[in-house]
């Protein structure tokens, strides 16, 4: 397939093109080229902006993975339309290129994340739990409304609904190793709430998954099935890095240092990837302890 990817220099993009260059033909959006070029190598093409694409019925999938990372500062009001604009604009430009062409790619891959769900406690969610309203519940509900609106009787979209993702570098896991490397590792605040992870390899797998099979539909869970809770994934990081895990942060303190998104990190959520599973996807690292000791053996 010839594939558009947005976002392709970032976490999971980097992985994904990886994975596809060698099968596809991958023509990257970014607006630093030569950089891109330098970091995705020789086999990707490259356009730095969406208005190159004169008829983008010439792609017969697009996966859009672009947007502001959302937990890098702190939520003020701008920072907050920040995350949200880097999301909704290149969503609505995008599906606006797809109901303009004649002939409009099979396949739309939109971004989304499981703070869909807001807060949920220990209650297990599925595709089909209704969500707490609240902000990261508001930012994925329209990222995801823009996104069907690309849908039509040739055109199939999926929203992948995305989990704290697993890698060796960059992420989520190589800011929470940090502490722990250097003694000081432990819960944050209960240490109750559940973290939902998946291995970068199955991310990436779940995503040409999701491509390559017409009955992946509507919105996905991009999780591994066995989310853990904090306490149990910080002696699970520690073992796996050989580290004491002693402390607590308390969640005072997640407040004082991160504001508002320290909540994402407190409240949690329990989500479970059932449309992944019922599809009959394979996960190569089901389990924490499985996930980690591929990371860090």
């Amino acid at each position: 397939m010839n594939i558009l990817i947005t976002g392709g220099t970032g976490l999971i993009g980097r992985a994904l093109v990886a994975k596809l260059q060698d099968v596809h033909d991958i023509t990257v959006l970014t607006r630093q080229t030569a950089n891109a070029q330098r970091t995705l190598g020789p086999k990707v093409a490259f356009i730095n902006k969406l208005d190159a694409i004169s008829d983008i019925g010439e792609f017969q999938a697009i996966i859009n993975l672009a947007g502001e990372p959302i937990a890098d500062k702190r939520w003020t009001s701008h920072q907050k339309q920040k995350i949200c604009d880097s999301r909704w604009d290149i969503t609505s430009s995008l599906v606006a290129k797809v109901n303009s062409s004649e002939r409009p790619p099979a396949v739309f891959l939109s971004g989304s994340a499981i703070g869909f769900y807001g807060q949920k406690g220990a209650e297990e969610v599925t595709e089909d739990t209704p969500p707490h309203d609240e902000f990261t519940h508001q930012l994925c509900k329209k990222w995801e409304a823009i996104a069907f609106t690309a849908q039509s009787n040739v055109t199939r979209v999926c929203t992948l609904r995305t989990g704290v993702v697993l890698t060796a570098k960059g992420g989520a896991l190589e800011k929470m190793a940090l502490p722990f490397k250097l003694g000081l590792g432990g819960k944050l605040g209960s240490g109750e709430q559940y973290l939902s992870w998946i291995h970068i390899n199955d991310m990436v797998n779940a995503i040409v998954f999701a491509l390559e099979n017409p009955s992946c539909k509507g919105a996905i869970n991009m999780t591994a099935p066995e989310p853990v809770t904090n306490k149990v994934f910080s002696h699970a990081l520690a073992k796996a890095l050989s580290r004491p895990c002693l402390f607590t942060v308390p969640a005072f303190v997640m407040k004082v240092l991160m504001g508002e998104s320290a909540n994402m990190i407190l409240d949690g959520q329990k989500v479970i990837p059932a449309k992944l599973t019922t599809a009959g996807f394979q996960f190569s690292f089901p389990t924490l302890e499985a996930a980690l000791d591929d990371i860090y053996r």
